[in-house]
């Protein structure tokens, strides 16, 4: 049975990508797809660029890649303009050739945050002040969305299509809507960050961790897709190092725990 790894928001984090690979591999998948927000962060942004263009990965753009791509430098956030910095044009421009969605396999539609939006969460709701009280870390500000929410999220959904894979939220998540199933991977390179779109709000897995899904194709029975969603542990430590000596003590902070401890705001502010 062919099997497929799904990643997603690597941010640059290449120890953590590679630590996937080999346990991916050693599970029987055969093929790899990338959701997107492929390199940007304080990490190894060219280096896992280069890594994943060698290797052929079909893969879409997140909204990082969008914002890298168009934004003038000078109106970029810290985490994308250290990325623009570090990014060779052969990088750039294998970034650019990356779709915002693909149908990369019958049955299958990918997306990074919404079909519409690269910025908007599909399988969680900003509310502000909510406290999930799920299984992840704290996650303030942020409940998984309702059905009703999905629906209007996803629009018309193509009458072929039974499993849709998005990213963005990095929360690892397995939904069904109907005969429909929606999978977040969760992510590779980041476990936990604040951010203050579309309101302030804190994702955390609580665990350090790298995470991806690994699908099985539908059976000939009709059963569905087979998910099953992997963390992954790797050199944690290593990679907050790094995010440590390029002035991103928040970085560091998730990657070592999986949550929340310094804000960026606070650690850009200071540098």
């Amino acid at each position: 049975m062919t099997l497929l790894a799904v990643v997603s928001d690597i941010h640059g984090n290449l120890p953590a990508l590679q630590a996937v690979v080999d346990d991916a591999t050693a599970r029987g998948a055969t093929a790899f797809l990338d959701l997107g927000d492929t390199v940007s962060g304080p990490l190894w942004p060219e280096e896992t660029a280069a890594w994943i263009a060698a290797r052929g990965w079909p893969g879409i753009a997140g909204n990082h890649e969008r914002q890298v791509l168009t934004q003038p430098l000078e109106r970029q956030s810290a985490t994308d303009r250290i990325t623009s910095l570090a990014l060779s044009p052969a990088s750039r421009a294998w970034l650019a050739s990356r779709p915002p969605t693909l149908r990369p396999a019958p049955g299958l539609w990918v997306v990074h945050g919404t079909p519409g939006s690269d910025l908007h969460y599909l399988l969680e709701t900003v509310v502000p002040g909510h406290r999930s009280g799920h299984s992840f870390g704290q996650n303030d500000g942020l409940r998984e969305a309702t059905d009703d929410e999905l629906r209007e999220r996803l629009g018309v959904v193509p009458a072929d299509v039974n499993l849709v894979l998005c990213g963005h939220s990095h929360l690892p998540r397995h939904r069904r809507l109907g005969s429909l199933q929606i999978v977040n991977p969760g992510s590779v390179g980041l476990p936990a960050y604040d951010d203050d779109h579309p309101l302030p709000h804190v994702v955390e897995t609580g665990d350090p961790r790298a995470r991806y899904a690994l699908l099985a194709p539908p059976a000939a029975s009709g059963d569905g897709w087979g998910v099953t969603l992997c963390a992954v542990p790797y050199d944690a430590e290593a990679a907050a190092r790094r995010a440590e000596a390029n002035g991103r003590g928040d970085w560091a902070d998730a990657l070592r725990t999986g949550r929340v401890g310094r804000r960026e705001r606070d650690v850009t502010r200071a540098g």
